[in-house]
């Protein structure tokens, strides 16, 4: 058969008179397609180094100095005030393409313009620099721009005019600074103030005065050192320490998950969905390897940085006895694909072309169709990366560091991604509470062995067509997988398409190599181990309760009418609705990001604060009149906007904290206050997730091509993991998170108090009325 035929590069017979190769033609032919495009590759990523390198600059604009330099010359005009002469007398002397006066002066002239137009693209950088570190616009109120920021925003804009590429504006963007211990000790003690009484108050105000007169200025001076040294002086301590070397399973712990378009539905053709997702997915890593993706620009103006989009594929969590590194490749050409028990390796081009999505769906469909059962062990392999990180190091270096389990291995791994292939048809039915909440579970853990939790992402592929992802945090934070679903989703519904019975258009290729069984040789020993992996991880999965619902009465088009953020609106709501649940204030978490600054991710931003807990009080009262209550809320949504502006400039609380423990663990100095500081759970941890990052289509046109957003298990064992979507003007997302094992929670309950706490706050303002 053909398939076999290309599966195999070469064969050989032994003979009495040795060994014989035969080569295949036509495998050969795909390794010499390979080779061109992988040089391809190497030559476009050595011209994106050139272009990124001189941005804002370009080789036209050198060109353009070099005419205009040469031209004056004719002109008898030296603009060069003399430097070219003197560049002319350095050359040396002799023969070569030195001979004759003419060709000297002339490359003197070049060396004269290069000289004056690299230092004009160092002014320019060092100028965009300077003006990406001002944030006063972010403190301005909407409408009442000051004349400095419309000046500033015109400087920005000319610099940064000619089209960027994806890391142009790495080296432009500011570092991010360590804020004095003073302004961070001032505002965490303001953080905690709504939580303690006084006498707890007390305590930690006399802790944290010890701390920033005694042990502080020290410890500060090492941090300010690291950020003169380091691009960025929290994240690779964030990344190393607060994911890597931690030992807890990433199942429901650190991964979390992203929801497909929940209320349309292209094709309900497992494979043929699929195969125009994976389809999508390689046009987006192609554009993320020839940096043309256009960079994320707050208000239009300022960059983001893009560095962590480096390591989304290819990328893979290697499990260590104490630290775990993160393993990123150059490329992959293939993605691993778990189905009933089974692992496959699938190829995504032929030669140097990427497959169609018909092809890819052809390839999907034969994985379906296999009857083959799974190997001894093999089923439940993948536990072994939802169960502890110290046991799966361990297994990994004494059953898969040789032979067929190293060759399987490393053919997941080394893959573009993951890809699961599920049985099970989980979908959103709105005339079902429960259906969203059950699609959430299945994306955050399935059954906790059918999801390679190591794996950058897991596209995760239901049977009735329905999709997600379950992705790992280590890598990067989850505007960055929200940015690649954004574009895949698009693609897939409004450039890619299907047929009326649902398949991918256009025609397979049947000669194509038939997806590639991974075998595994695993002992009973090592079965033992893969058993207790999946009973730790299982447990945890049992122990999580998930509520997920869709809040219809408005979203963020009314929110508008009460003069607040939309954020600032959801957060004050959700402390009204925990305080209804629990009777009592939390630490409230909720992640905002710093990726205006070099290497930037995120920043705690301490949403209980004296503002909002005195607004909650006064609701909860009942005996207040309306006017006091709508100025009490302002006053908490002022000051919540001005917390998240903080946290966003690099002025936050908690990753300078952290720096300064890890600072003191280094010097073998102890400190109270710090260890008290890091210890306090976050009961209440919140996030809101990004969308319309990409603009490929107009919501307000296609209003039913919404994603849900997506989820995280609960943070601590008597706390609430809350993720929220404000889908559109209409419409709000919630994920709420709990354990069962706590009897203090119960995410069905707060997610009830969430919705009413939203319709008092909204009935304060009248919106409700108004609108209707």
């Amino acid at each position: 058969m053909a398939e076999a035929h290309q599966a195999v590069a070469f064969q050989f017979t032994v003979t009495p008179d040795g060994v014989d190769f035969r080569l295949s033609r036509e495998a050969l032919k795909h390794i010499y397609l390979s080779g061109i495009n992988s040089w391809k590759k190497r030559l476009i990523r050595i011209k994106n180094g050139i272009l990124r390198g001189v941005y804002p600059g370009s080789p036209t604009s050198w060109l353009v100095v070099v005419m205009a330099t040469v031209g004056s010359s004719y002109c008898k005009v030296d603009i060069s005030m003399g430097l070219v002469c003197y560049i002319q007398r350095c050359l040396p002397e002799g023969c070569g393409p030195y001979q004759t006066p003419q060709t000297r002066a002339l490359l003197s002239m070049v060396v004269f313009s290069t000289g004056v137009w690299m230092t004009g693209i160092f002014f320019f950088r060092q100028t965009l620099k300077l003006l990406l570190s001002y944030h006063g616009w972010m403190f301005e109120m909407h409408g009442q721009t000051s004349h400095f920021t419309k000046v500033w925003a015109i400087c920005v804009r000319l610099l940064s005019s000619r089209r960027p590429m994806l890391y142009s504006f790495q080296t432009s963007l500011p570092k991010l600074p360590v804020p004095c211990v003073p302004a961070t000790i001032q505002r965490y003690l303001e953080s905690v103030r709504p939580l303690l009484d006084d006498a707890e108050y007390y305590r930690m105000e006399t802790l944290a005065k010890d701390f920033q007169e005694k042990t502080a200025p020290r410890l500060q001076k090492y941090l300010v050192l690291k950020s003169w040294w380091a691009t960025n002086y929290v994240s690779d301590w964030w990344e190393e320490y607060v994911y890597l070397r931690s030992r807890a399973p990433l199942v429901v712990n650190s991964n979390y998950y992203v929801m497909d378009f929940v209320l349309i539905q292209n094709t309900n053709i497992q494979a043929a969905r699929l195969g125009n997702i994976v389809h999508a997915m390689i046009l987006y890593r192609r554009k993320l390897d020839r940096e043309e993706i256009k960079p994320v620009m707050a208000q239009g103006i300022v960059p983001m940085c893009s560095y962590q989009m480096e390591r989304m594929f290819n990328t893979t969590r290697i499990p260590g006895k104490e630290s775990d590194l993160l393993q990123h490749l150059s490329d992959s050409r293939h993605v691993a694909v778990y189905h009933k028990g089974r692992f496959f390796k699938v190829w995504l081009y032929e030669g140097s072309q990427l497959l169609k999505p018909c092809d890819l769906e052809m390839q999907f469909q034969k994985i379906l169709d296999d009857p083959s059962p799974p190997q001894p062990g093999e089923e439940k392999l993948a536990a072994l990366t939802a169960g502890g990180r110290t046991e799966w190091a361990q297994a990994r270096q004494a059953f898969f560091s040789s032979g067929k389990n190293k060759a399987a291995l490393d053919a997941i791994e080394r893959a573009a991604f993951f890809v699961a292939l599920d049985e099970e048809s989980p979908h959103y039915d709105p005339e079902d509470e429960a259906s969203l909440s059950l699609y959430g579970k299945a994306l955050l853990h399935g059954n906790c062995y059918n999801r390679w939790f190591d794996k950058s992402f897991t596209i995760i592929a239901f049977k009735n067509g329905q999709l997600g992802l379950n992705t790992e945090h280590a890598w990067a934070d989850a505007p960055i997988i929200g940015h690649l679903w954004e574009f895949v989703l698009g693609t897939d519904t409004f450039h890619l398409g299907y047929t009326e019975t649902g398949h991918c258009l256009g025609k397979p290729n049947p000669m194509l190599m038939a997806p590639q069984r991974l075998h595994w040789d695993i002992p009973e020993q090592c079965r033992a181990i893969i058993e207790s992996s999946y009973q730790v991880a299982k447990a945890l999965a049992d122990d999580v309760e998930l509520y997920c619902f869709q809040f219809l009465p408005f979203g963020k088009g009314l929110i508008k009418k009460c003069r607040t953020s939309p954020d600032a609106f959801v957060q004050i709501a959700l402390q009204l609705a925990h305080f209804r649940d629990r009777g009592k204030f939390c630490l409230t978490y909720e992640a905002s990001m710093t990726r205006m600054f070099r290497e930037g991710r995120t920043e705690t931003v301490r949403s209980c604060t004296s503002e909002s807990t005195a607004f909650v009080q006064a609701m909860v009262e009942g005996s207040h009149m309306k006017a006091d209550l709508q100025d009490l809320f302002r006053k908490a949504s002022k000051k919540h906007q001005n917390m998240y502006r903080l946290a966003m400039t690099g002025c936050g609380i908690d990753r300078h904290l952290f720096c300064l423990y890890l600072v003191s663990k280094y010097l073998g100095v102890s400190s109270p206050f710090l260890a008290e500081v890091l210890s306090e759970p976050w009961r209440l941890s919140t996030s809101q997730t990004a969308q319309f990052q990409i603009r490929m289509f107009d919501p307000d046109k296609y209003p039913k091509h919404l994603g849900a957003g997506g989820g995280f298990g609960p943070v601590a064992d008597d706390g609430y993991g809350v993720s929220y979507m404000i889908a559109g003007e209409n419409t709000i997302f919630f994920h709420i998170s709990s354990k069962f094992s706590s009897s203090e929670t119960n995410a069905q309950r707060f997610g009830n108090h969430i919705r009413q706490a939203l319709l008092d706050i909204a009935d304060l303002f009248q919106v409700l009325q108004a609108d209707s």
